[in-house]
């Protein structure tokens, strides 16, 4: 503590084959092509990144420091071999009476490419465990003034020290000797308890401008849409209504015109779907997961997340998620019950178990691969009994409750009564077809989210910081409307078609945009560098329960909204 360091040396690592035309690169080279950076933390607190040119210095709070550059002349990859770890802190009274003890409340790393030219004092690393009381790994023989050994009275590394004196940069191939300096400084001005304000406020990292475009966007989305529904639903409702509504002149009753459009499966519109439980279960654990979803964004909102506390966001999800089991279970059984179905016990369990099974399971799996790769996100077992706890402890005990008081209530009351032999169904257009009802379904929420979609992703898989859950809050309330509306635009075409099996059809066409987000995370894994088969596995088996979870909360939403829609419709016309 408080004890500056000058071109401490790493270690001597060998990066791979040169850099050249016709040849294809190493992983290093890549990576920095890719803009790969380090993120690195001293007592909870990120590492800012440090710049510097021949005029002013720059720091930024957000996304680590690079691991090297693309040099503007000959277009080559460099690697940032050095790095200056400025740690700012204060002194603060210790436990003890008149004792001293210092927080650190600023972490700052400059980077630095210099092409040392050494020879090793050993042959390899693991020679430095001999005797030998040196902590050095090579001779340099052409030291820049901080690493020059011979001296008493050095300086810290300093951008002129490299540019102007130095021997240039180093490129990211063959044998590499990595260095650092450490330097301390008092800051008497930032507390602990603000430590953090600079890096929630990003620095202007992602500027408050790119989430207004991303929300703009959004809302032209919604505009778009809503004026369609405006323009298409209440006008042709309104014909539709005038029209069932006006009694038959004696001319008409004697061409013996036929009736169309939707009033003609009034008796079919509430039919009981296929599968009634699977639907039942499937809209109870949307709901869930929407709850749980509203309520975390809330709260971090509010500010009481807070990132010093790492994992705070995912405890909150379980909690959260556990503590809605009696949302699920009550909504499961409003909905089966109006379905008429009688098998409440299998029901019950099958919204208790059936998505924390599949979470469960893909998790365990995902961690035993973690832990066979020695990985440090591996979760202990100790939590796996503690996640098991929560699930058969509190989250399936509520769900039985919630259906206990769901299967109470009367069932969901409709406007018309349905007749006992079912419609035949005519033969429908190609653009009414699943296929296409999906495809066009999903693209336009997707659309209203993806911009804030890439940095949520960035956070969950490059290790960035995402905290304007303002935005985000916005981001997903426009989802949820956009799906409402693009799921009761369909419904109404479908049923003008004569088409009752609206029930499934709504909540796939509303969960269609969980299958964007989940073919975008094929495009985002581009970005990512993949060096083994476990890579693939943690990401695309996340990334698939990730998309799962979506799809129940945005089909949930897409199937009430055209139940709403169903009830309103039937429900002002006269039905002989």
């Amino acid at each position: 503590m408080k004890k500056d360091m000058y071109c401490e040396q790493v270690c001597i690592s060998n990066l791979g084959r040169v850099e050249s035309k016709g040849v294809s690169p190493n992983k290093v080279v890549r990576a920095i092509r890719k803009d790969y950076h380090n993120n690195w933390i001293v007592d909870n607190l990120p590492s800012a990144s440090k710049t510097e040119d021949d005029k002013n210095s720059y720091t930024r709070y957000f996304h680590g420091f690079p691991i090297g550059f693309v040099a503007s002349d000959d277009k080559k990859a460099y690697i940032n071999n050095h790095v200056n770890i400025e740690l700012e802190y204060h002194e603060v009274e210790g436990v003890d009476t008149g004792s001293k003890e210092y927080r650190i409340v600023r972490f700052t790393v400059e980077p630095f490419s210099i092409r040392h030219d050494f020879s090793p004092i050993f042959s390899n690393d693991d020679d430095t465990k001999s005797d030998s009381n040196t902590s050095l790994k090579a001779t340099i023989k052409n030291p820049i003034p901080s690493c020059d050994y011979k001296k008493k009275n050095r300086k810290h590394t300093n951008f002129y020290m490299v540019t102007k004196i130095g021997p240039g940069p180093q490129p990211a191939s063959g044998k590499v000797l990595f260095t650092y300096d450490v330097k301390w400084t008092e800051n008497k001005e930032v507390s602990w308890a603000s430590r953090w304000d600079i890096y929630l406020n990003m620095d202007n990292g992602i500027p408050s401008k790119v989430h207004w475009l991303s929300i703009s966007n959004s809302l032209v989305i919604v505009f778009v849409l809503t004026s369609m529904i405006a323009a298409i639903l209440v006008r042709n409702l309104r014909r539709d209504y005038d029209r069932y509504a006006r009694v038959p002149t004696d001319e008409e009753k004697s061409e013996d015109q036929e009736e169309f459009g939707w009033k003609l499966v009034h008796a079919d519109i509430f039919r009981p779907p296929k599968h009634p439980m699977m639907l039942a279960v499937s809209v109870g654990s949307g709901i869930q997961l929407m709850c749980m979803g509203i309520c975390t964004v809330i709260i971090a909102m509010m500010g009481f997340l807070s990132p010093a506390r790492r994992g705070s966001l995912v405890m909150a999800l379980l909690i959260l998620y556990v503590l809605m089991g009696g949302v699920a279970g009550y909504s499961m059984a409003r909905m089966y019950k109006t379905f008429k179905g009688k098998s409440w016990q299998k029901a019950t369990i099958a919204t208790a178990f059936g998505f924390p099974s599949v979470s469960f399971a893909v998790f365990f799996v995902m961690n035993l691969l973690a832990v066979s790769k020695q990985s440090s996100d591996a979760v202990p077992f100790t939590r796996m009994i503690m996640l098991l706890l929560l699930w058969f402890g509190i989250s399936t005990p509520l769900v039985f409750a919630g259906a206990y008081f769901g299967f109470k209530c009367d069932a969901i009351e409709f406007p018309v009564n349905t007749s006992n032999i079912p419609r035949q169904i005519p033969d429908q257009p190609w653009f009414m077809s699943l296929f296409f009802t999906v495809a066009i379904g999903g693209v336009m929420p997707f659309g209203a989210c993806f911009l804030e979609l890439f940095f949520i992703m960035s956070s969950l898989w490059m290790d960035q910081y995402y905290y304007v859950f303002g935005f985000l809050f916005l981001t997903f309330a426009i989802l949820l409307l956009t799906c409402a509306e693009i799921t009761v635009l369909f419904n109404y075409f479908q049923i003008c078609g004569e088409d009752y099996r609206w029930w499934w059809r709504s909540f796939v066409t509303g969960g269609a945009s969980a299958f964007y987000v989940f073919a975008y995370s094929f495009h985002y894994f581009k970005q990512l560098q993949s060096n083994s088969p476990a890579t693939y596995v943690l990401y695309f088996g996340y990334m698939a329960l990730i998309s799962f979870g979506l799809f129940l909360v945005t089909g949930a939403v897409g199937l009430l909204s055209s139940l709403w829609f169903n009830k309103k419709i039937f429900g002002s016309i006269k039905i002989d």
